[in-house]
This record gives C-alpha cells, sequence and structure tokens, in this order.
C-alpha cells in the first residue's frame, strides 16, 4: 500500500544564471537562484481508520540504497496486519530515523528520501539533528529483535545442530503458504530473487510468520543465508513467559482494547434461540469432501437470514441515523497470536458454498499471517463468533463499533427433546446468542430474525445453491 507522503523539501544547492538589463551597455552582476535539492520525509502512514502508532517489522531497503517509485521500502505492523509500504518517488534511502522493531505515531517521521547521492549527507545531518518521531529503541522482550541482535550465537546453534536445522526448515511453513505450495514473500525479495537467480521454493524466511524478505535473498545470495534464516526461526519459536512481568499491549492488543471501550457507549441487549442441528450435520458430513467448512455454512445461513431482515444487517454511526448497508459482509472472529480479528466474507448472500468456504481459508491463512488487507477486515455489516469448536455451549458476544449485531455460536451437543408425538427423543442443539444496538434493533426484530436463521439451518437445502 503506497502511503507515504511527502513534505516541503529543503534548498541545499545554488546555481548562477545570467540575467539581461534592459539598459543597452549595461552589465550587472549574475543573479544567484537558488535550486531546491529533494529530501523528503518518509511518514508513518496510516493503514487502517483505527491506527494511531505503528511498527517497523522490517526495513525492505537500507541505507544508500536506491529507491525506485512503486518499491517497498518497510514492512509496518498496524493494528491488523503488516503491510509494505512502497514510496511515490525515485530516490536514495539516506537515513533511517526509526529502526526495526521501534514504534512510531501515524505521521511522523520514520525515514528520510533524499533526490539523488549528494544529498545523502545533507538528509543524514537532518536526521542526526531533528531524531525520528517515535521510540527507535526495540522492546527488549521482543524474540525477532533478540534474534537479530545475536547473529554470533546465531550461527554458533546453526554449526553445532546440523541435523535439527533440517527438521526446523521442514515445519517452518508460512500459514498463507497453502501447506508449502505457494511461496510467501515480499514483493521486493521477488523480484531482487529473479534478479539473482536464487531459488525462493527452499528458502525459510525470517520476516513475520516466516515470510521470504529481501534480507534472506541477499543471504543466500552470499552464501549461508538459508541456514542464518532458519536459525532466527528456531530462537524465535520458543518465547518464554516471565510469570509477575508486565506486559505492554502490541500494536493489535492496543486496537482491540480501545474498540472494546468503545463499545460499552452503545446500547445493546441480548436475545437466545436453540436450534436444531441434525440435517445441518448431515449436510457437513456429505459436502466437507469438497472443501467446505462449517464456518462457510453458518457464515452463509445467517446471510440468508440477513437478507431477509435487513434492519439487524444495519448500522449507527452518529447516534442521530443509521444505514440499511447495501452489502451483507459477515465478519468472523478469529484468535491469532497477540490479538483477534474479523476477516470478512464479503457478499455472503451471493456467493455459493464453495466459494464461500475456499475464500474463508484463504483469508484464515491471511489472518495468522497478518497479511489482510483493510478491506478484508474492516467491512464487515454482521459478526459471527464461534467457540463451539472448544465445547462453549453458551456464551456472549461484545458488539463491535459501527455494526448493529453479533451472534454467539455455541457448540452442537445431544440434547434429550420432547418429540411432537408426545415422546421423548434425541437432537442435536447449539444455542446462538446476539448481541445487538438497541439504537436500530428491537427485540421483535432479533426474535424474528433468529427464527429465520433457524428454519434454514434445519432445512439447509438453500445453502447449497
Amino acid at each position: 500500500m503506497s502511503r507515504l507522503l511527502q513534505t516541503p523539501f529543503l534548498p541545499s544547492v545554488s546555481l548562477p544564471t545570467k540575467t539581461r538589463s534592459s539598459v543597452t551597455g549595461f552589465r550587472v552582476k549574475p543573479r544567484i537562484i537558488p535550486i531546491q535539492a529533494k529530501i523528503r520525509e518518509i511518514f508513518m502512514p496510516a493503514l487502517s481508520s483505527t491506527m494511531t502508532e505503528g511498527k517497523i517489522v522490517s526495513w525492505v531497503k537500507s541505507e544508500g540504497d536506491k529507491l525506485n517509485k512503486g518499491e517497498s521500502v518497510v514492512v509496518v505492523e498496524s493494528d491488523k496486519a503488516d503491510m509494505d509500504v512502497e514510496t511515490f518517488y525515485d530516490g536514495y534511502l539516506a537515513a533511517i530515523m526509526v529502526e526495526e522493531g521501534g514504534v512510531a505515531p501515524v505521521g511522523s517521521a520514520i525515514a528520510l528520501l533524499a533526490e539523488t547521492e549528494d544529498e545523502i549527507a545533507d538528509a543524514k545531518a537532518k536526521a542526526s539533528g531533528g531524531g525520528g518521531g517515535g521510540d527507535s529503541k526495540a522492546p527488549p522482550a521482543s524474540p525477532p529483535t533478540a534474534a537479530v541482535e545475536a547473529p554470533v550465537s546465531v550461527e554458533k546453534k546453526v554449526a553445532a545442530a546440523p541435523v535439527s536445522i533440517k527438521a526446523v526448515a521442514a515445519s517452518a511453513v508460512h500459514p498463507a503458504s497453502e501447506g508449502g505450495k505457494r511461496i510467501v514473500a515480499s514483493p521486493y525479495a521477488k523480484k531482487l530473487a529473479k534478479e539473482l537467480k536464487v531459488e525462493l521454493a527452499g528458502l525459510v524466511g525470517s520476516g513475520p510468520m516466516g515470510r521470504i524478505v529481501a534480507k534472506d535473498v541477499e543471504a543466500v545470495a552470499a552464501g549461508g543465508g538459508v541456514q542464518a534464516a532458519v536459525a532466527v526461526k528456531e530462537v524465535v519459536a520458543a518465547p518464554g513467559v516471565e510469570l509477575g512481568s508486565v506486559v505492554p499491549f502490541t500494536t493489535m492488543q492496543g486496537a482491540v482494547s480501545r474498540n472494546m471501550v468503545e463499545s460499552l457507549g452503545v446500547p445493546t441487549f441480548r436475545v437466545g434461540y436453540t436450534i436444531s442441528t441434525d440435517a445441518l450435520d448431515a449436510l457437513y458430513k456429505k459436502i466437507k469432501s469438497k472443501g467446505v467448512t462449517m464456518t462457510a455454512l453458518l457464515a452463509k445461513a445467517t446471510a440468508l437470514a440477513l437478507a431477509k431482515h435487513p434492519v439487524v444487517n444495519s448500522s449507527c454511526r452518529d447516534g442521530n441515523s443509521f444505514v440499511y448497508n447495501s452489502s451483507i459482509n459477515v465478519a468472523v472472529a478469529v484468535a491469532i497470536d497477540g490479538g483477534l480479528i474479523t476477516p470478512v466474507l464479503q457478499n455472503a448472500d451471493k456467493v455459493d458454498i464453495y466459494s464461500l468456504s475456499r475464500k474463508w481459508k484463504e483469508l484464515v491463512d491471511k489472518a495468522r499471517a497478518k497479511q489482510l488487507q483493510p478491506q478484508e477486515y474492516n467491512t464487515g455489516t454482521f459478526t459471527l463468533s464461534n467457540l463451539g469448536m472448544f465445547g462453549v455451549d453458551r456464551f456472549d458476544a461484545i458488539l463491535p463499533p459501527g455494526t448493529g449485531a453479533i451472534m454467539a455460536v455455541g457448540a452442537s451437543q445431544p440434547s434429550v427433546v420432547a418429540t411432537k408425538d408426545g415422546r421423548i427423543g434425541m437432537k442435536n442443539q447449539m444455542q446462538v446468542n446476539v448481541t445487538a444496538d438497541h439504537r436500530v434493533i428491537y427485540g421483535a426484530d432479533l426474535a424474528q430474525f433468529l427464527q429465520t436463521l433457524a428454519s434454514i439451518i434445519e432445512d439447509p437445502k438453500d445453502l447449497t445453491f
């Protein structure tokens, strides 16, 4: 995502130009016209509407490197994902003001870009005099930083345990790589690998979640790079927890915290419903081999019910009006390392169940790799939170800001029920609880929505069309 901004550049060069007098035979001294050399500041971009600060995951380029317009410069961790940031201009990365692992507020300078090599020295002087806008010191407890700061000890581990390295290389597969079938690397790393003729397929990256970055490619080209990358992963893979220690929020945890506090200002209420799942379970067993997931089935059923009850898919943002959302985008909560994110199944009512399942798998892989794009997590109009896979039978969910309702889904469990003819029978049942914004959605709205949802789940023939 290209979000590097430009500030007024600094004057550094002057050239003489000749001028003519209007009086014949009268000579004047050449006038000096200042030519401004462009030293631009690279700012911490706002990668989402809720982002207030960002963390530098890695610098794709080093100081002094030449940059071309559109080239990735740095990987930034926002409150939801890690994203490549590109440059709008050609030039040279003159000075890095916030190092890897450092945190900077949105809009503050993290580096300087010089137009020519001649301005690099001036940019460095400016950087050392003004300083960056963030805390460039990486957190001492951060495992990735510790791994980078101790290259000597890493190399010793590689030399001492060549057998274990092979095992680590086999298991360190990026979550978004579809079991190793797809190579996950930054755009610049792919370009560099092509130029240096480096095969990415056998390389384990040192970037976030095993992502291959430029320095991994350069290391392989120089020789011995694969071992170094694997060793870094070996150090990172076993973080320790110090009991009694105070741990600051990660960027994502901070965003979750702010959203949860904001949700307290919305008047909510809850409605529960028990739904029989025998028919849904039977359908799932029948089409599971085709790649269909239970999450996709629940999202599809929810979307079809929302289509019949648009007020439950509405949202109130200003307290004075509400919007009937034109699309039914079902967000589903996913727990990831260090936080929570809600990938969005867009137009879930219109997409077939097989495509929806494939999309869901792709979104989950990207979420766990922190590679979701903003439109893939911030466009939800209704949210699902499912803890049924943990055996939880019922729970309440907190309403995400900007949405009208969220549904908590419990586990499907065998239950003793009375049949219509007065006998005792067994049915698989699950309990759902919907939390809704009472400014827009009322009790009768939710009751009718849940009745429709139950009828779809208990007779799921429409889910496969």
